[in-house]
């Protein structure tokens, strides 16, 4: 019954959020087409020379396939000179056993508050920003429910509109764009990251 409970409650936290992310990268597809990449360098992409990937995980191993799968998507990744972060423990112990790049790792609960991801996304952004890498991706796993997840990657920063929106057209998008185009520096240097992020812990 606890097991049964703590499940209901995860997928509860994962299934909430969903209204509120597809928001989000409205707003971030919107921010993509309207704002100067100069007042928002997080938004520029250039040749990519190195990258950082970001893997998230679990903490403990009684997940079945999960972090198997997860581990197999990261090792198929073309990556270009590669260094590492992690967030799960498990993350962290294949990253160390394979002798990959491993920058830093971070600890989550098992429901992330904003204040446990803005490290995340600091650390990401920060990384980008200063040139020391040209990419960030983030491979986790995706929860499509209870039965399945999906191991996936995908680019944090920086992201396409194509990746924010999939194949999605918004009837308020024109509405969106056009408040937009007010962001200011400062708004994107601290929100987009974090933003990001938010969909990897939902």
């Amino acid at each position: 019954m606890v097991a049964a409970s703590k499940m209901r409650k995860s997928q509860g936290a994962a299934l909430s959020g969903r209204p509120y992310q597809e928001a989000l990268f409205r707003v971030l597809a919107a921010l993509r087409g309207k704002v100067d990449p100069q007042a928002s360098p997080l938004l520029v992409e250039r040749p990519v020379r190195r990258e950082l990937i970001l893997v998230i995980s679990s903490d403990k191993g009684l997940c079945g396939a999960l972090n198997t799968n997860l581990f197999r998507e990261l090792t198929a990744i073309d990556a270009v000179d590669p260094s590492f972060s992690a967030v799960g423990r498990k993350a962290v112990q294949f990253l160390v056993r394979t002798r990959r790049n491993l920058l830093a790792d971070f600890q989550v609960s098992e429901l992330p508050r904003t204040r446990e991801v803005r490290p995340i996304a600091n650390f990401c952004a920060e990384k980008f920003l200063s040139g020391e890498v040209d990419r960030v991706r983030v491979v986790y796993s995706k929860f499509i429910n209870t039965l399945v997840q999906q191991a996936t990657t995908v680019n944090l920063l920086p992201a396409s509109s194509e990746e924010l929106l999939g194949k999605k057209r918004e009837k308020n998008f024109r509405l969106a764009s056009s408040f937009l185009s007010q962001v200011s520096r400062e708004c994107c240097r601290r929100f987009y990251p974090i933003i990001l992020l938010f969909r990897f812990f939902r």
